[in-house]
Parts: C-alpha cells; structure tokens; sequence
C-alpha cells in the first residue's frame, strides 16, 4: 500500500491536526516537501506525530511578513495541506530532517487550546475529497499547452532539464510538484494550492509562467529535473 491510500475516506482523517505555519510554502497531495526542523516548539510537533498518526498540517500565515510567527495568536491563511510524515532523520545538532506526503488540502474551522506550543486546528476536509483519489482530474490538463509553455518559461529563464523524466512523470505528480517548488510568492502559492483541480492549477501554473515570460530580465542558468 502506497504512503497516502492508507486515508481512502475522509473519515481516516483526524478532525483535528497539527499545523505547521510556513511562509511561501505549499504542500499538495502525493507531493513530497523535505523539512529542516529546528525550533523547539516544532521539534515538539514532530516528536508527538512520531508517536501519533504522523499527520501534519502545512499552512501559510498571515500576515506575510514573517516565514514561522513566534506567538500561538497570529492569523492563518484558511486552506492548507496535511501531509504524513514519511521519512525523519536526526542531525547530532538535534535537528530533524523530515519529508512530508501530501495527503488532502483542508479548511481550518477553528482551532483547540491547548498546553502545546504548536497549534491544533479543526480541518475541514469535504471541499477536497476529491484530493484522496490519485490523478483525478489529470486527463483534463491541456498537456501539450502546459509542456509548451513549461518550455518557453525554461527557455526565457535559461534554464535546463530533464525532459525524459519530465514526459515520464505522472500528470498529477509533475503538476503539483512544479506548484510547490515554484519561485513565486505567498499569494500566488495560495492560489495554486487552492486551484479547485488539477486542470485550474495547471492553468494558474501558465498563467504565471507567461507574466514571467513577458517581464523583462533573464534567469540564472540553472537546471530542472
């Protein structure tokens, strides 16, 4: 059984989840985001979802100008990931180096006080059912549109890849892989995580990359794979 069919229902997910603030940072189902924990409070979090059912939220804050908020108090964006942690190792400096699988996006509708120093939230998961079954609604992406201008982006930014692998990978895995590592910002990351499907997000994906193919400057020669 794969990491994420474990969670067939939305009944195999917890009403409610830890969640993990980070600005600039999406997680998306079947996605993999590798973490380096190091604050105390977040060392905690991981600590208790070793010894849990190792679920995760991922969630950006508000406002926007800090990457992980100090206090318990601060705003959170309303729509998240959760994610089950798949893979940790500790450093001999006492961080934990963790991967998170995306599993379904949720709603925050309310939050549970409690003597932890992370936050607990109630999600809501029933806008993102759908996010539980692998590549719904692949087959929708205009996949030679999205190729087209995947390339004239790598092109115009001059950078390179592997494009074997890129034709390879699953629709579903390149799409919301490329949404979670992309060079954008808080805003357009939101909206790429709350692109009602595959396809809405492979638009949101070409949207962006044509602005940045219209805008003036040039990248920085790196690689893609």
């Amino acid at each position: 059984m794969g990491i994420t069919e474990r969670y067939r229902t939305l009944s195999d997910l917890p009403a409610q989840i830890p969640v993990f603030p980070l600005q600039g940072c999406i997680l998306l189902p079947r996605s993999n985001l590798p973490l380096n924990v190091f604050e105390p409070r977040y060392l905690a979090m991981v600590e208790d979802a070793i010894a849990g059912d190792r679920l995760i939220g991922i969630v950006q804050p508000l406002p926007a100008e800090e990457e992980s908020p100090a206090a318990k108090g601060f705003p959170l964006r309303a729509t998240g990931c959760v994610g089950r942690l798949s893979a940790f190792s500790e450093t001999d400096d006492g961080r934990l180096l963790i991967t998170l699988t995306g599993v379904c996006r949720f709603d925050i509708v309310g939050e549970t006080q409690t003597a932890k120093p992370y936050r607990i939230c109630d999600a809501s998961y029933r806008p993102y059912e759908n996010d539980l079954i692998r590549g719904h609604g692949q087959d929708a992406v205009d996949w030679p549109k999205f190729v087209e201008v995947l390339r004239a982006y790598l092109d115009a930014r001059k950078l390179t890849a592997d494009w074997d692998s890129i034709q390879r990978s699953p629709t579903e895995l390149l799409i919301n892989t490329l949404s979670m590592i992309s060079p954008y910002g808080p805003e357009e990351k939101q909206a790429l995580l709350e692109a009602a499907d595959l396809k809405a997000r492979a638009e949101v994906l070409i949207a962006l990359a044509e602005m940045e193919i219209a805008a003036p400057g040039s990248g920085t020669g790196t690689s893609l794979h």
